[in-house]
């Protein structure tokens, strides 16, 4: 990780010593989801140092295909923020997000986006498509992965291991 000598300001796209805490804590989100037979993937929102929002997977429990851990947690976070636009959010996520989960990032108008490892079958955020940093779009969101890679990793290659 390199930061700037005296100002504290990280370069976009390094992790700091805040991304491995809240990345733990989606982690434990994740567990949650995997403890209720759904995908261990989680996420936490923050802004300003404070979380603000924390969800994991619910669609086999509920039926929903959105029902995913970014866009359970950027709807908790709207409405504690009382606004769809969550300026200067971070977003962590156990795993790299989907199209649609980024697009919502995206359209949330968050300033930052934390994962913990790749999804080269459907990630949006560099894997196979860029939506979060799409020129063509109104907002660009920073992007940093690999946070806690191994732990992540495990947990979903766990979880499906036990269920093939």
């Amino acid at each position: 990780m390199l930061v700037l000598p005296m100002s504290g300001a990280v370069l976009p796209g390094l992790q700091t010593e805040s991304d491995l805490i809240f990345m733990r804590v989606a982690l434990r989100e994740a567990e949650l989801a995997a403890r209720e037979g759904e995908v261990p993937i989680g996420a936490v929102i923050v802004v300003d140092g404070q979380i603000i929002a924390k969800a994991h997977n619910l669609r086999e429990s509920t039926g929903d295909p959105t029902a995913h851990a970014e866009i359970l947690a950027l709807r908790a976070a709207a409405k504690v923020k009382r606004h769809w636009r969550l300026l200067g959010a971070t977003i962590y996520t156990t795993l790299e997000p989907c199209p649609m989960c980024a697009g919502a990032i995206v359209m949330a108008r968050a300033a930052r986006l934390v994962y913990g490892t790749a999804d080269p079958k459907a990630g949006a955020a560099g894997s196979l498509m860029n939506i979060l940093q799409d020129k063509r779009l109104n907002h660009q969101v920073t992007v940093t992965g690999g946070v806690l890679e191994t732990e992540c990793s495990r947990l979903l290659r766990d979880f499906f291991k036990e269920r093939r």
